[in-house]
């Protein structure tokens, strides 16, 4: 079997997109797009369908077994982890591969995605005091534990600017992992921002439940979110 990786390339992040055109072929209906690009990687000498020489392609991979999301990137325009999508899956034969839209580019699929951290610090999701386990929510804490921070429910949220006040559900799925175990003086400082920066923001399309590689149920996240960060503080 054979299938063709079409890869939107950039040399930097100020330099023109271009297309680079790659053939696979693999005989294990297993094989995924992970592993086609390590192995076009190691070849002592890439070349393309045009038979040119062409520089490795750079991403990025760790675990290649959907526990990390560091291979989050848009395969055939839909936000997935290239360690998930089987080259059985191509469209006449063609795959074709893009970085995230949503952070800046460093070099072809590689993007930077500082600002998934940068937003969880504009939560303050941490703790400054002793954790209290709460065993009534340790299935939601466990749900929400799951988040890989891979970037691929801000790729399709309608609401999401990187830069803008409304931080996505990566940073609230964050938050609901380790709200349920802080002291009350903790939990309204992070109530606070969470109805600044999530639930102001928050159009509720729940894109992001549909296309989470971890198969986190956000919506139910949400929910208990709101519940405790909004409506309950409202009522008192």
């Amino acid at each position: 079997m054979k299938t063709r990786l079409e890869i939107l390339r950039q040399k930097s992040a100020d330099s023109e997109p271009y297309i680079s055109c790659f053939d696979y072929e693999y005989t294990d209906p297993d094989t995924t797009v992970a592993t086609a690009l390590r192995e076009l990687n190691k070849r002592e000498y890439l070349t393309d369908t045009n038979g040119e020489r062409a520089e490795k392609i750079s991403w990025e991979c760790s675990c290649l077994q959907k526990k990390c999301g560091a291979c989050a990137m848009r395969i055939n325009s839909v936000p997935r982890l290239a360690c998930d999508v089987k080259l059985t899956e191509a469209k006449n034969g063609v795959i074709r591969l893009e970085p995230l839209k949503k952070f800046p580019v460093v070099r072809d699929l590689t993007v930077d995605r500082k600002i998934i951290f940068d937003d969880l610090k504009a939560l303050e999701v941490w703790f400054e005091e002793n954790a209290e386990p709460n065993e009534k929510r340790a299935e939601t804490v466990h749900n929400a534990s799951r988040c890989l921070q891979c970037g691929c429910c801000l790729e399709v949220c309608p609401n999401f600017l990187p830069g803008a006040g409304f931080k996505g559900m990566s940073a609230c799925v964050s938050l609901s992992a380790v709200i349920a175990e802080m002291s009350v003086s903790e939990q309204k400082r992070v109530y606070k921002n969470y109805s600044k920066y999530f639930y102001a923001g928050c159009g509720k399309s729940l894109s992001c439940r549909d296309i989470c590689p971890a198969g986190i149920d956000t919506e139910e996240l949400m929910v208990n979110s709101n519940a405790a960060a909004v409506w309950k503080r409202k009522r008192k």
